[in-house]
């Protein structure tokens, strides 16, 4: 049995959009309303979201904040990316609407836990 929509965990394959700027975020957000919640992959951003400097993620993370849309983010090793990075994988560990997770099980488990 096909799960109901607002119970279905979504990635931006099957939403057939991309995050390669900042400019891609509204599209995203819209597209995800009606679902659990977005699983996305690290290899799903484009660099810039990657690179904390930017602020890409921070805006990307504000705006499902904002909406109360739920967002895991599979990155198996956040020190990949630098220190940084690793240490926002840390500070949003137990955070309600934004979480790293080391992989794809671990990401749908959280967001189908989602109030």
């Amino acid at each position: 049995m096909e799960p109901q929509q607002s119970d279905k965990v979504t990635t931006l394959p099957e939403l057939g959009l991309t995050l390669r700027s900042a400019a891609d975020i509204p599209q995203v957000v819209g597209a995800t309303f009606g679902h659990t919640g977005l699983l996305l992959h690290d290899t799903d951003l484009g660099a810039d979201f990657l690179n904390l400097r930017t602020g890409q993620l921070g805006e990307l993370f504000q705006k499902f904040v904002n909406y109360r849309l739920p967002v895991a983010v599979v990155v198996p090793d956040p020190a990949r990316y630098g220190e940084r990075f690793a240490e926002l994988a840390r500070e949003h560990a137990r955070h309600p609407a934004i979480r790293f997770v080391p992989d794809e099980a671990a990401g749908r488990a959280w967001l189908r836990g989602q109030p």
